[in-house]
């Protein structure tokens, strides 16, 4: 067995450096000031003060958090019915669903978001079809809106793929045994589907919802510059201004927060397992 735990040192030593160190660094550049040398080091907690007593920036917080929740919210009640109808299909048929669900995730996010300026914009395929049915001079571009839409055509497959495998590797005769006891359809799903595929959920709310809340290029390019969240500013802190420390500072307050929201989830997630194994 210790012969074998040596193979995890490689996969050791790359999170380490591919993940540990750089936010060892991301945290002592929010810690210090500008224009420290090698040697000599200033520390200051002003960056993080500056954060949270500006409410330019806590407002873009907010709306970044709230964004992320309406993103999530809409892959659940979109993404839940299209996985009930895969996990409910023939084998062949579920093949080429799953597979018409990630053909779309092979291309890269960016090129696939900047599709959508061009069905969004003036004269787009978009505006074509409203102004069919009389509804003309309807700005799509550049709104909160088309930041959702884009929101939410990116990360729904990773809600559709979660719960599909949840509900494909749930016990059907436990369907079987609740149709037997005079239970509905819709009994059925409210006490026993529903219940068994919550863990499949909870995973595709983490999925959706770290990355949508630390988004940039989305909301840049279908925001157009009019509609900035937190991935915005971080990127403008280190990219545009220059203020490595404060943009660094940032960083930190957000990994908190998503580790926050990942801890709080599991703990549903427990929950929700420890209820299903005491009522089994």
């Amino acid at each position: 067995m210790k012969r074998f735990s040596q193979l995890a040192w490689p996969y050791m030593i790359w999170v380490i450096l591919m993940i540990l160190l750089p936010m060892l660094l991301i945290l002592f550049y929010s810690l210090t000031t500008s224009g420290n040398d090698i040697i000599n080091f200033t520390f200051t907690l002003d960056h993080f003060k500056k954060f949270f007593t500006d409410p330019d920036f806590l407002l873009v917080l907010w709306r970044s958090l709230t964004i992320a929740v309406k993103t999530t919210i809409i892959c659940v009640v979109l993404g839940y019915p299209v996985a009930y109808f895969i996990a409910r299909s023939s084998d062949r048929v579920r093949n080429i669903l799953v597979l018409a669900i990630t053909l779309p995730m092979w291309i890269n996010m960016l090129v696939r978001t900047y599709a959508w300026i061009g069905i969004l914009s003036d004269g787009g395929i978009a505006q074509t079809i409203l102004g069919f049915f009389g509804f003309k001079d309807v700005e799509l571009l550049y709104t909160e809106g088309s930041v959702l839409l884009g929101m939410v055509y990116n990360f729904i497959p990773f809600m559709i793929l979660q719960i599909n495998t949840s509900l494909c590797k749930m016990d059907k005769s436990l369907l079987e045994a609740s149709a037997d006891l005079g239970a509905n359809r819709v009994q059925t799903f409210l006490r026993v589907t529903l219940p068994l595929s919550l863990s499949g959920v909870v995973s595709g709310i983490t999925l959706v919802f770290l990355p949508a809340v630390s988004s940039f290029f989305i909301p840049k390019l279908l925001g157009g510059g009019q509609f900035f969240l937190i991935g915005n500013v971080i990127e403008n802190q280190f990219i545009t201004v220059g203020e490595w420390n404060f943009g660094s500072a940032i960083s930190m307050i957000m990994a908190v927060i998503m580790m926050v929201c990942m801890y709080a989830i599991r703990k549903i997630d427990e929950r929700n397992s420890g209820g299903g194994n005491q009522e089994s």
